[in-house]
C-alpha cells in the first residue's frame, strides 16, 4: 500500500465515514492540533530522564489517538454510526488521579514559573501550550458542530497534567523550576 493517495492534492481530505472537507476545516484543524500534542509527547518521552514518566506519556499518546479518531468521526444525524473509539468520561477521572498522584510528590508552588529546566521538562511545557491551543480550537468547533463534550474536559485536564509532569521532571532530577522574575 502506498502512503500517498493523491486524493488530497486539491486541498480536501476525508473524515472517517468518507465525508470530504477542506483541509483547513475547523474539525481538521482541531484533530491536527491534537496530533501535534501527541508528537510533542513522543519527543518528551524520548528526552525525559525520569523513566517512570515514559509509560505515562505513551498512555497519553494512545488516548490522544482516541481523541483524534473521535474528532475525525462526526456523530451527527446524517452520518451512519461508525465503530470508532469515543473518549469516555472515565478517561477524565483517570487523568485527575494522575494529576493528584504526581502533584503530591512536588513542593508547593508559590510563584509563577517559566517553562524550562531539563530538556524533557521544556518539551512537556511545549506540549502543554499546544494542548491549550487544541482545547481552544475544539471549543470553537463545538460552537458549530456536535462534538464529544468529554474531549474538551480531558484536554483541559491534560494541560494541567503536563504542567505537573514538567515540574516533576525537574524536581525528580534535582533541577529547580525557573521562577518568573517580575
Amino acid at each position: 500500500m502506498r502512503i500517498y493517495t493523491k486524493t488530497g492534492d486539491g486541498g480536501e481530505t476525508s473524515l472517517f465515514g468518507g465525508k470530504r472537507v477542506w483541509k483547513d476545516d475547523l474539525r481538521i484543524r482541531a484533530y491536527g492540533t491534537v496530533d501535534e500534542v501527541n508528537s510533542l509527547l513522543g519527543v518528551a518521552a524520548s528526552e525525559v530522564k525520569s523513566t517512570s514518566l515514559v509509560p505515562v506519556l505513551r498512555n497519553l499518546q494512545n488516548i490522544l489517538f482516541v481523541i483524534g479518531a473521535d474528532l475525525a468521526t462526526p456523530d451527527d444525524d446524517e452520518s451512519k454510526p461508525l465503530s470508532v473509539p469515543r473518549l469516555e468520561e472515565n478517561y477524565v477521572s483517570s487523568i485527575e488521579k494522575l494529576i493528584d498522584e504526581f502533584e503530591a510528590k512536588l513542593p508547593e508552588l508559590k510563584n509563577f514559573i517559566l517553562p524550562g529546566g531539563l530538556k524533557g521538562s521544556a518539551y512537556l511545557h511545549a506540549a502543554r501550550t499546544v494542548c491549550r491551543r487544541a482545547e481552544r480550537e475544539i471549543v470553537t468547533l463545538s460552537r458549530t458542530e456536535k462534538i464529544n463534550r468529554n474531549i474538551v474536559v480531558y484536554l483541559n485536564r491534560l494541560s494541567d497534567l503536563l504542567f505537573i509532569l514538567a515540574r516533576y521532571e525537574n524536581h525528580a532530577n534535582k533541577v529547580d523550576d525557573i521562577i518568573w522574575g517580575k
